[in-house]
């Protein structure tokens, strides 16, 4: 069966670096694009980023753009978001999912599998 696991979430200092991963298994992981999305408490779960099956191309949302990356090791089965330069607006749980096509846009419902999430705190 298909599972996703994320980790590497933690408190963190305005300014500083944090890095969270998400490993998948039951799936021919290369074959998928994945996705990172965050939910802030009280508000809808949003779009982070996205990465094609062989990591070539990416996607971010406006408000990451230059301070996080997404990146994957297709041997690893593993997907990545590497976040700088964290601001408090990024406290939120980070989730990883599955898409269920070659999308590259922002819709929280073009994915068939998620993972159970990581909190990430960002203090002031």
């Amino acid at each position: 069966q298909v599972q996703l696991v994320e980790s590497g979430g933690g408190l963190v200092q305005a300014g500083g670096s944090l890095g969270v991963s998400c490993a998948a298994s039951g799936f021919t992981f290369s074959s998928y694009y994945m996705g990172w999305f965050r939910q802030a408490p009280g508000k809808e779960r949003e779009f982070v980023a996205v990465v094609s099956g062989n990591g070539a191309v990416t996607r971010y949302t406006d408000t990451v753009k230059g301070r996080f990356t997404i990146s994957r090791d297709n041997a690893k089965n593993t997907v990545y978001l590497q976040m700088n330069s964290l601001k408090p607006e990024d406290t939120a749980v980070y989730y990883c999912a599955r898409r269920s096509s070659y999308y590259l846009g922002e819709n929280v419902n073009a994915n068939d599998y998620w993972g159970q999430g990581t909190q990430v705190t960002v203090s002031s």
